[in-house]
């Protein structure tokens, strides 16, 4: 594989993070909106913001199968179209059953979304033989900013919804279609473990060999897969409650309560931005346990704040401390079963574990506001704070094996490009 078409390949994956962190920024950030555009009361509200990630759990489950007949860049390549029209489909209807399809479709179509990009990250941080991973996931933190930006630029200037939606979709769309010519798996042409051409080899777009029905055993998994809810319960409590927290515990203004989640959002794309270098100096063990150490201090800091700015720093901390363990954890998974079992059981890997980002955002907010309710929200706070802790238990499951990334001993498996 030249080094010009992993390039290639690494810049049109990094577009397609970025066009994603947008198309969900410009969907979470305007519930409200949606909310009032197909009368969906307060009771029924929750039920259509768990259907997503309920129906993305499903659609990983699938690309899990898919990928054992197709490659993983077949995958992208289309479900990325599917959810940018489902979202164009969000802001184009007004009868309920119009908004319940457009979420079912978009819930399905990112799950694979989401599988199938980390799936093609993975790989090609293998063939890269060094970390970079976080700059991907980087590349979805700016669009997720880029996509609330224009989110309360739409709000600000009330354009309706399909107003709001359909030049970003005009946009990515094309963009997306155009990028995905060059995607590359990064295992196409590596032996498996038991020495066989891997699926597509030579190729990330030809047809699915037959190596299918790759078996990764789960207790290979359950350390990171642990790791994966633990971190997006952490998340999700950000996203859902520092508003509310900040306003109403803390006793900040309205204006002020919007400035822990825009902190959070900065210091995880600066976080991202700068974390492949931590993981080639020091190595992902020591990343992924300064990262958990730093976020629960940031809980600590959150739930102890005597004032508004004080649970601002916490909430910065958490940004610039959770960064790095999502990304790091679809590494391992994808490098231990492919170590194990071949770049098939990598793909399977990356799939399974991308279910658990979803379990991990179905918890955090129900669990923090039950125990808000019956305890009290600074009580709350602390129990994310345990579970990210518990990740310093797991570290270990994020050392590298023969291929090694980072602490100046990196072997590459096929070619080092710059």
């Amino acid at each position: 594989m030249t080094d010009a078409r992993l390039r290639h390949g690494r810049a049109s994956l990094a577009l397609s993070f970025l066009a994603q962190g947008a198309t969900f920024a410009l969907l979470v950030t305007r519930i409200p909106a949606i909310q009032d555009r197909y009368g969906i009361s307060d009771a029924l509200l929750p039920a259509f913001l768990a259907a997503v990630p309920v129906l993305a759990g499903a659609g990983s489950v699938v690309a899990e199968k898919v990928v054992a007949r197709v490659p993983p860049a077949v995958v992208l390549r289309w479900s990325q179209p599917v959810v940018l029209l489902a979202l164009l489909g969000v802001g184009a209807g007004d009868a309920l059953w119009q908004i319940a399809v457009a979420l079912g479709v978009f819930g399905l179509a990112v799950g694979g979304l989401d599988a199938s990009m980390n799936m093609l990250g993975v790989s090609l941080q293998r063939a890269y033989g060094r970390s970079i991973m976080l700059g991907f996931h980087a590349a979805y933190s700016l669009g997720g900013i880029a996509g609330a930006s224009l989110a309360w630029g739409g709000a600000h200037w009330e354009l309706s919804l399909l107003v709001s939606y359909l030049p970003v979709v005009a946009v990515l769309l094309p963009a997306a279609l155009v990028a995905s010519r060059w995607y590359v798996h990064g295992h196409a042409g590596q032996p498996t473990a038991s020495g066989g051409g891997g699926r597509g080899s030579g190729s990330d777009s030809g047809s699915g060999s037959e190596e299918t029905g790759a078996s990764v055993p789960f207790r290979l998994l359950l350390p990171l897969c642990l790791v994966m809810s633990f971190a997006y319960i952490g998340d999700s409590t950000v996203s859902n409650w520092s508003a509310k927290y900040l306003q109403d515990v803390l006793g900040g203004s309205e204006e002020l309560a919007t400035v822990p989640y825009n902190a959070y959002m900065v210091t995880t794309l600066l976080g991202r931005a700068v974390g492949d270098l931590g993981v080639r100096r020091f190595g992902p063990v020591a990343v992924v346990r300064a990262g958990s150490v730093l976020a629960g201090a940031g809980f600590a800091v959150v739930a102890l704040a005597p004032g508004a700015w004080t649970g601002i720093v916490g909430f910065t901390m958490l940004g610039l401390g959770l960064c790095v363990i999502v990304p790091q954890t679809f590494a391992a998974a994808g490098r231990r079963a492919f170590e194990a079992h071949g770049p098939a059981a990598g793909d399977a890997a990356v799939a399974r574990l991308n279910i658990f980002n979803y379990v991990g955002f179905l918890i955090g907010s129900p669990l923090v506001g039950a125990l808000g309710d019956a305890w009290s929200y600074r009580g709350a706070m602390l129990v994310p704070m345990v579970m990210v802790l518990v990740t310093l238990g797991y570290a270990r499951s994020f050392a590298t094996g023969p291929a090694r990334y980072g602490g100046g001993h990196e072997r590459p498996r096929t070619v080092d490009v710059g």
